[in-house]
């Protein structure tokens, strides 16, 4: 991985980490004190100008004497040039501490306490105006969050003029207050130079009277988790898998001194093992490449090849192993004994059990994939605990194994029905690609006809009228067998009238948006008069009238006298198409959102060159020095330093001021907290409004 991806790595995980704590607590914004070291001067003579800023505790700033290429913002200071001074030199810092650095990698120099830099100054006349602009980063040491970079600017204009001779006092900062970024083509954080591009004012926010934001990343990494736990039982009911339950057993009941002790272990180091995994991801991977992975139609047609191969392996067309000569070396230190033989034991069974387990870790770690440092490790941790638990259970309580059903044809049954569920969630991943990059090719409807051939196929071939070349004959149907077909053809009975426009709430997350089907019958009354900018191929669902522009959004507001939704969202993001679906749906909502508010739907994924904007919408973010040339990059890069988040979706209620009228959301499927958001912005933009 280049230094540079880590560096865009690392500065995502800053911001992830910090969100809670940026929300909940302002940082105080630092202040700077210049001085000089004489108190007289004439024309020409040198005199040394400090810059002074108190760090708060447990926080740092990055210093100008460091590589700016390895990652962090530096300190730079950048003087006005002007006839009447000439710098000497170059600026320097006092007190910087070198260290090297992992995340970057590099050696960084970073200061605590106090921030002093020092420049030499030659005075060339008797009134020099001396301007500076400062920008500079400060991390905390306890989060790791960074604040967006700050941008300051200073003015030396406070001198008196004696016979000629200069008295230099000491100067004052231009009300100390950070200042908007330039808004030229090349160095504003915005095309739209109309707006100020500071982090909104969130002063009228009253924290007493507030509902509290509820940020929906526990839950749903709760739900993640199950969804990985799942799997995990999944991968015992394989014929790789189930029949090493009583093969383990008889290895630890040989034992009775340790036995019990050495199956417990066991167990963990199943854990241990998986979990290694996840971390390893997590570590590599990190949470931006992760959201490059989730959107970017390369590693999702990727992962659409891996999941169709996976599929057609569980169906029986091949076999996927790991080489024998690899798990034999491996299986010979598990006879050395002790703690370590038994790790050996277990990282043995791990690999043996890869054919069948494989395309399910697999499947959870791709899943992992959405933008969440965390979820890799809690995946694999959750899958693991699904998958040791019994070995381990079973290992205690041998007497358990004789209501164990015997090992026989329906192993290979559990691993078909794997084997068309693979296939299904394949077609999600070349959806996304499809939907982000607009090919038209997999719209809604005909997703939805693939899923339920999928269903049909799953359902027919457990009830025994479908064979495959590993299977045993069926001389009779059993109730069980019909029992676990029944959920398949409900599914594609439910599935069917998404066909024709049924929003199919409970899996919206996982289709095409709406607005992609060829025949909507809930839509044909309706005709599409937007036309806002980008309208041509971005959309807002429910048949609200919307913007796709920031800028454009922020003028129309001031005209309608309204306050501005922003939601931050993805083509490919599955808890926006949820929130849409459920929440959004709700009347009181939809009410609110189309009457009260002007909705700005903001796709942090649109990056299709062919719809890169012209070269005049172009800028450099002052974040990390880029060019921003498409709508999602540019996107993405307002969300991170306006609102310090880099996951969608992200709903953020302010004024045409940028004034922040309650704390922005994230993934709550609560109708009534997404109710109360919406009346509690209401209600503090009127009150700005009468003021």
């Amino acid at each position: 991985m280049s230094n540079k991806l880590k560096f865009v790595c690392a500065v995502i995980v800053f911001f992830s980490c910090g969100l809670n704590q940026s929300f909940a607590q302002l940082k105080t914004d630092p202040t700077w004190k210049i001085t000089s070291n004489k108190s007289e001067i004439k024309a020409g003579d040198e005199i040394e100008l400090t810059f002074n800023s108190q760090i708060e505790k447990n926080w740092y700033m990055y210093s100008s004497d460091m590589d700016p290429n390895i990652g962090p913002i530096v300190a730079s200071f950048d003087f006005k040039k002007h006839a009447s001074y000439q710098l000497i030199g170059k600026i320097k810092p006092v007190g910087a501490k070198h260290h090297y650095e992992e995340i970057w990698p590099g050696d960084v120099s970073t200061m605590t306490g106090k921030a002093e830099f020092r420049q030499k100054v030659k005075v060339l006349s008797a009134n020099p105006v001396i301007k500076v602009s400062i920008e500079f980063q400060e991390c905390s040491e306890i989060t790791g969050m960074c604040m967006p970079p700050y941008n300051y600017d200073l003015q030396f204009n406070e001198l008196k003029v004696i016979d000629g001779d200069a008295i230099i006092q000491e100067s004052t900062t231009e009300n100390n207050t950070k200042t908007s970024v330039d808004t030229n083509k090349t160095t504003n954080n915005n095309a739209c130079e109309k707006v100020n591009m500071s982090k909104p004012n969130d002063s009228y926010i009253n924290d007493e009277s507030l509902t509290e934001a509820v940020d929906g990343s526990d839950k749903s990494l709760l739900g993640f988790m199950l969804y990985a736990f799942l799997f995990g039982l999944a991968a015992l009911l394989t014929p790789c898998v189930f029949p090493m339950i009583p093969m383990t057993v008889t290895f630890f009941t040989k034992n009775q001194d340790n036995g019990k002790k050495n199956a417990i272990f066991y167990g963990l180091s199943i854990v241990f093992i998986y979990t290694i995994i996840g971390t390893a991801v997590s570590i590599v991977m990190g949470p931006d490449f992760a959201n490059w992975l989730s959107t970017h139609w390369l590693p999702n047609l990727l992962f659409f090849a891996i999941f169709v191969v996976f599929g057609v392996s569980f169906l029986g067309l091949f076999e996927i192993t790991l080489p024998t000569s690899f798990v034999n070396s491996v299986n010979k230190k598990s006879n050395v004994g002790g703690y370590l033989g038994v790790f050996f034991l277990a990282f043995t069974m791990v690999l043996v059990s890869f054919s069948c387990t494989g395309p399910l870790v697999g499947n959870v770690l791709i899943q992992a994939f959405g933008g969440n440092y965390l979820r890799p490790i809690a995946g694999m941790f959750a899958f693991s605990m699904a998958f040791a638990i019994p070995f381990t259970l079973f290992a205690i309580f041998p007497q358990w194994l004789s209501n164990l059903p015997k090992s026989g044809g329906w192993l290979n049954s559990v691993k078909v029905v794997l084997g068309f569920i693979e296939l299904g969630l394949a077609l999600k991943f070349f959806s996304v690609a499809d939907t982000v990059y607009h090919w038209g090719i997999l719209n809604r409807d005909i997703y939805i006809v693939l899923w339920i051939i999928l269903s049909l196929l799953t359902g027919i071939y457990i009830l025994g009228k479908l064979k495959f070349s590993h299977d045993s004959e069926l001389s009779y149907i059993s109730v069980t067998r019909l029992f676990f077909s029944l959920p398949f053809f409900a599914f594609a009975l439910y599935l069917a009238p998404g066909i024709i426009g049924a929003p199919l709430k409970a899996i919206s997350g996982y289709l095409p948006p709406q607005h992609t089907l060829s025949f909507d019958i809930g839509n044909l009354n309706k005709t599409e008069s937007n036309k806002a900018k980008h309208s041509d191929f971005l959309h807002i669902p429910h048949g609200i009238q919307g913007y796709f522009d920031y800028c454009e959004a922020i003028e129309n507001a001031r005209k309608l006298n309204k306050p501005l939704f922003l939601d931050f969202t993805g083509h490919g993001c599955v808890n926006c198409r949820e929130m849409e679906a459920n929440v959004w749906s709700d009347p009181q909502v939809l009410k609110l959102l189309k009457e009260d508010y002007v909705v700005v739907s903001l796709y942090a994924d649109e990056n299709k060159l062919k719809y890169q904007l012209p070269e005049s919408e172009w800028y450099t973010s002052a974040l990390d020095g880029k060019v921003k040339k498409t709508i999602g990059k540019q996107v993405l890069d307002l969300q991170i330093r306006k609102f310090n988040f880099n996951a969608q979706p992200l709903y953020v209620l302010i004024d045409a001021n940028e004034n922040l009228l309650a704390k922005p959301r994230t993934y709550d499927r609560d109708v009534q907290h997404f109710i109360d958001f919406l009346e509690k912005g209401k209600k503090v933009y009127n009150k700005i409004q009468s003021q």
